[in-house]
């Protein structure tokens, strides 16, 4: 009898130990990251696109998102960063209003030992783990040859910029080389517009009362595109051409109706909310992340959207 209860003693011992061990497995596994996230705005809908695939992915992740928008103020977003590394999270992801001026704040997540992975926008300055962004110099490549093609190779063109973050910085340049290989069309100005509608609009308007004989705008963002069609539609310049940077619904529409914005660089900013999650996931369980994800962007125009381009 004695020998019997020993025997099932063991057992029920040896049940319990399983279900630690089962528990203390399930607890690691199911470790939920606590991941802060500022983005430059939530206005804009390519960062809503963004935002809603980075969210889709860190459920599936176990990640707990912190996000907050900056809305382009840099002081806000350093302030962001240093609230987030006060509350302990595990992992940063910056798309940044200033990539210079953000570079105290990755700084500062350096020193707290907290990844820092951006989006969209790179810093420069301090260690990035991984950086997640459209391949902007081949859009802009792929901007400036449509825009060159619709010129027929020559005339004059101004780049409506926004050149404090990087990639317009790479936009622009992509947009140079294509544009350097056409003797016929001169940039003859760059003035910023802020990546915003209202400043692009009245940026636009100097331009077009300064170059009489302006063929052709390239936009780095569609809400610079959609300021400078309002321009050159409200002043009766409809020769003038614009190629703009994005997708978003309403340049497409604007694209569809044949207004002279007739073609836009191409984004996919669900890719790019995706991806960022997953590296920061899989650096958060201790794999190799590669430095820099680029993602291949298009271009769309009225034939293509007509066809049913995504």
């Amino acid at each position: 009898m004695r020998r019997v209860w020993l025997v099932l003693a063991g057992l029920v011992l040896l049940s319990g130990c399983a279900k630690q061990q089962s528990t203390t497995t399930q607890t690691t596994e199911g470790k939920r990251w606590k991941v802060g996230v500022t983005l430059l705005t939530k206005q804009h809908p390519f960062y809503q696109e963004l935002e809603a695939a980075m969210r889709e992915t860190a459920r599936k992740e176990g990640i707990e998102l912190l996000i907050q928008s900056a809305e382009f103020n840099l002081a806000d977003q350093t302030a962001q960063v240093e609230n987030f590394l006060t509350s302990g999270v595990d992992a940063l992801i910056i798309c940044p209003v200033d990539s210079a001026g953000i570079a105290g704040a990755v700084k500062k997540a350096n020193e707290a030992k907290v990844p820092v992975f951006t989006a969209d926008i790179a810093a420069q300055g301090g260690d990035v783990v991984c950086h997640v962004a459209s391949d902007n110099v081949q859009g802009g490549r792929l901007a400036g040859e449509y825009l060159a093609k619709l010129l027929g190779g020559k005339g004059k063109v101004v780049i409506i910029d926004h050149p404090v973050v990087t990639s317009v910085q790479d936009r622009t340049k992509g947009f140079m080389e294509a544009i350097s290989k056409y003797p016929g069309i001169q940039v003859v100005d760059r003035p910023p517009g802020d990546g915003v509608r209202d400043k692009a609009m009245a940026v636009t308007e100097t331009m077009l009362q300064k170059y009489p004989d302006l063929a052709g705008i390239f936009a780095i963002n569609d809400s610079t595109a959609l300021g400078a069609l309002k321009a050159v539609e409200s002043m009766g310049r409809t020769n003038v051409v614009i190629v703009g940077y994005d997708g978003d619904p309403e340049a497409r529409r604007e694209i569809l109706r044949g207004s002279p914005l007739k073609a836009d660089a191409v984004q996919f900013p669900r890719k790019i909310g995706s991806t960022v999650v997953e590296m920061v996931a899989k650096h958060l369980r201790g794999e190799q992340v590669p430095k820099v994800v680029p993602i291949p962007c298009d271009i769309i125009d009225r034939e293509k959207l007509q066809a049913g381009a995504p």
